[in-house]
């Protein structure tokens, strides 16, 4: 893919809390119009990816390119503006708890643009419908389960049809129905607003069917990258304890300690 069909294209990236490595050289291009995944284990390094490319953190050392301006470099007004073109959908929904679900999907329309409260309405009802819950406007969120929470967030994401779409483990604490849902949701409104996702997840069996690529990270580091169906054929040995699931391999399966025996004959001796 060449850079002019590239939206977010991210070089030799390095990030440290303080003294602490964090990422450590990840080169990644994220097509135009793709749904992309991002996976690893906890602590590897992914979420704080997702706070680079919104400019959340800037990187130690490299680059992170959003549309072909670098992010770490923009003003805090160009940044703004960046950031009206990108939707997120939190871990969990993060919605606002003393808002309706009418007015937590309105609140990017009446934060963002002068859009008349007539207008506002329709399309969020809009967006509210595209993602099934056009009749739970006048709910508030304790009122709804996990998956139509998760719903909400997702119109709310989109309610101002963004370029980038970043999606934070969307999967986590659903049912088979309800994330099957949502995984649909997530490849059906990619295709119909032509927006780019970038999709931290675990969860392998939804993300492998709708994703069109996917970056695989261990380390701070991208250790292997490809197609669903070349993920599903590596040989890399993390790669395939994390798609099959393994209790052992290159994860082992033990804390690092002495052989059990001879710390029992040690004990023994004592």
């Amino acid at each position: 893919m060449s850079d002019s069909g590239s939206l977010v294209k991210i070089s030799g990236l390095n990030f440290s809390y303080d003294e602490r490595p964090v990422l450590r050289g990840i080169d990644m291009d994220i097509p135009l119009g793709k749904v992309i995944a991002i996976m690893g284990g906890s602590g590897c390094g992914k979420t704080t990816l997702l706070r680079l490319i919104g400019g959340q953190l800037k990187p130690t050392h490299g680059e992170v390119q959003v549309a072909g301006h670098a992010v770490d470099r923009m003003g805090h007004d160009e940044l703004y503006a960046l950031r009206r073109r990108m939707g997120m959908l939190f871990q969990f929904g993060a919605l606002f708890t003393d808002m309706s679900v009418f007015d937590n999907v309105a609140y990017p329309l009446r934060e963002h643009t002068s859009l008349s409260e007539e207008l506002i309405r329709d399309i969020t009802l809009m967006k509210l419908s595209a993602v099934g819950l056009r009749g739970a406007e006048a709910l508030m969120p304790g009122a709804l389960s996990g998956g139509m929470a998760r719903r909400v967030a997702l119109a709310r994401a989109i309610a101002l049809d963004p370029l980038l779409i970043m999606y934070d483990e969307p999967f986590t604490g659903l049912d088979p129905i309800s994330l099957g849902v949502i995984g649909q949701l997530i490849r059906r409104l990619n295709d119909a607003l032509g927006a780019t996702s970038i999709m931290v997840t675990h969860d392998i069996h939804e993300s492998l069917a709708i994703v069109d690529y996917i970056y695989f990270m261990s380390g701070g580091r991208v250790v292997a990258q490809g197609t669903p169906d070349e993920i599903r054929a590596s040989k890399d040995p993390f790669v395939h304890q994390f798609v099959y699931a393994e209790a052992d391999g290159p994860v082992p399966f033990h804390y690092p300690a002495p052989p059990f025996g001879k710390e029992l004959l040690g004990k023994g001796a004592v």
